[in-house]
């Protein structure tokens, strides 16, 4: 999240932080409480409960925290929150993952993936498209990771059940759905990595993990993959079988 250093609200969460880091978690806890008490704006209560909500007791706590978090969020509705939404999404659906609550869960990782390919985000590429993949640095690389494991997770959820609950299904920009892998081709993409952690061939696992591990189903997902392949491949280092196996992927009508 990227917020004003010298709001006292901030200032004490970054210590609430320190604090966890440090693993004084009733310490944390209780400087993220008085950031909450002493907040003045729904901005500055979305930022406390944001922190809050990761050391309450329960689920159920935890997803009232979250859902605290996104609400003040809405009320706020201007740039100051917009960068905010992929993680209030992500801790939401892993707050109904906890319950059990699994067609709950996906709806808010598919609002989650919404948010990072939201086309306002990311910087533009020499091209003058957007790249989504550079945007938040390594905290947005774990952001992606986290809500492509939910989705695949997830992804068997019955959605019936959400219909009563949420009103704002999402729809991703310039795209009907998202095409997560099949599962077969899932499965041999992930033996060859398994292959490659094996005998550590950080050069091949590299080029491809990032990838791999932050496929949400987009098609700008499907070429980057892709691409990722492919140049393992053209660099002919791996063993003849391995060689072999990564072609047929690659060549395979899932990722073509």
């Amino acid at each position: 999240m990227t917020m004003d250093p010298e709001l006292p609200v901030v200032r004490l969460c970054g210590k609430g932080m320190q604090a966890e880091a440090e693993g004084r978690a009733e310490v944390a806890r209780e400087l993220f409480q008085q950031a909450w008490d002493i907040a003045a704006d729904d901005y500055e209560a979305c930022i406390a409960a944001h922190y809050l909500a990761r050391h309450q007791k329960s689920a159920e706590e935890t997803l009232r925290w979250n859902q605290e978090c996104l609400d003040r969020a809405d009320r706020v509705a201007d740039e100051r929150v917009r960068e905010f939404y992929p993680s209030l999404y992500l801790n939401m659906a892993h707050a109904y993952r906890r319950l059990g609550r699994r067609a709950l869960a996906h709806h808010y990782f598919l609002r989650a993936a919404e948010r990072v390919c939201d086309p306002a985000g990311g910087r533009h590429d020499r091209h003058g498209q957007r790249d989504h993949y550079d945007h938040h640095g390594q905290y947005g690389d774990w952001n992606r990771f986290a809500i492509a494991e939910g989705l695949r997770a997830t992804a068997d959820a019955v959605p019936a059940e959400v219909s009563d609950e949420v009103s704002d299904a999402p729809t991703l920009p310039g795209a009907a759905a998202l095409q997560p892998l099949d599962a077969e081709l899932d499965g041999r993409i992930r033996e060859l990595l398994a292959r490659w952690c094996a005998r550590a061939d950080l050069k091949a696992l590299g080029l491809t993990l990032p990838a791999y591990l932050g496929h949400l189903g987009t098609e700008a997902d499907r070429v980057r993959l892709r691409s990722a392949l492919h140049m393992v491949h053209a660099a002919r280092w791996l063993p003849a079988d391995e060689q072999t196996e990564l072609g047929a992927v690659i060549g395979a009508t899932a990722l073509r």
